[in-house]
């Protein structure tokens, strides 16, 4: 089980979202965390934005892993999202982004913040695990590839 499983609810599998720019993407986590967990969409949508600002996020190989630090957390809490079509983020390669994983912490950071962020890129540095993910068709085929890679 990869670090990450324990965070990543299926209800916070997001597959085939209609998104087409970062901003878009921001705002529809943070809708959602306002649906499922009743956090503050606007502070959810601005940490996001602010941490991109800094620096793109994406990674390359068609990834990003959006991640920010919010006061109001007492969780972690991880999303993955698939756009219909990939989209531009920043990525030094160029490429465009396909698999999206949100990070949200509590403030501050602490190790375990990068350590996620560690087994998160190496995970998706696997060409063979984003091959296994880009054939998952349903939120809870991502959630056992999770559990179980």
């Amino acid at each position: 089980m990869s670090k990450l499983a324990r965070y990543l609810q299926v209800e916070d599998i997001l597959l085939d979202v209609n998104l087409s720019s970062k901003q878009r993407l921001f705002e529809q986590v943070g809708r959602h965390l306002q649906e499922t967990r009743q956090l503050p969409a606007d502070g959810v949508t601005a940490s996001l934005w602010r941490r991109e600002l800094a620096a793109s996020t994406a990674i390359g190989e068609g990834v990003a892993l959006p991640h920010a630090r919010l006061a109001e957390l007492e969780r972690i809490h991880a999303l993955y999202l698939r756009p219909q079509t990939a989209m531009a983020f920043g990525a030094q390669d160029q490429q465009p982004v396909s698999d999206i994983l949100v990070l949200l912490v509590p403030a501050p950071a602490d190790q375990q913040h990068l350590d996620l962020l560690a087994d998160a890129a190496r995970l998706f540095a696997n060409p063979r695990f984003r091959q296994a993910l880009l054939r998952c068709s349903e939120a809870i085929q991502v959630k056992q590839l999770f559990d179980h890679w």
